[in-house]
């Protein structure tokens, strides 16, 4: 091993020229040394927001097929909305839907406001229906072109007949209050 001393007798010994080729190579090897530290620090730095924004972009991507989802649902209202007439009632709807049963009651509820939509709400009872027909007419209310909500559904097997259903049903139709048309 090569001591310090002897570093420096080499040194010495050295013409100018050779000390001068020898100092430019020490110093082109810091300037080497220099740039791959630097270098090195910008790229752990920009490893770290990578990371980061992996982990921001992981948050990120559940929250959008959320908002897709919601907005895909808040455009088919806001398309329902647009289908409704002014004429339009529960009354016309479910007749309009043709599934009739051996009776329908149609009771009217006290509606409600939320959010700039009125709640026309009614209380309807259906009897004799088979189940197939009651299935159709609650997923016909469910996914028409209408704005339907059901708020509650009971569906009953006939004592007298096994085979029909009594459905009751309250539902609100959802209409724009007066000062929220669009």
């Amino acid at each position: 091993m090569i001591s310090p001393a002897n570093l420096i007798d080499i040194w010495r010994d050295l013409d100018r020229r050779s000390r001068l080729w020898c100092g430019y190579a020490l110093i082109v090897l810091l300037a080497v040394v220099l740039g791959w530290s630097a270098l090195a620090a910008k790229t752990a730095e920009l490893e770290r927001k990578r990371a980061a924004r992996e982990a921001v972009l992981k948050e990120l991507l559940p929250l959008k097929a959320a908002y897709l989802s919601a907005k895909r649902i808040a455009d088919q209202q806001a398309g329902r909305m647009a289908m409704l007439r002014p004429d339009d009632s529960l009354a016309k709807i479910i007749d309009e839907i043709g599934i009739k049963g051996k009776g329908v009651k149609i009771a009217p509820l006290k509606g409600e406001e939320h959010n700039g939509v009125i709640e026309d709400t009614a209380d309807v009872r259906i009897e004799g229906l088979t189940a197939n027909e009651a299935v159709n007419l609650i997923y016909r209310l469910e996914k028409g072109s209408r704005p339907i909500s059901l708020k509650k559904v009971n569906l009953r097997v006939r004592f007298d007949d096994p085979s029909r259903f009594d459905l009751a049903m309250t539902i609100a139709l959802l209409k724009p209050a007066p000062g929220q048309t669009r």
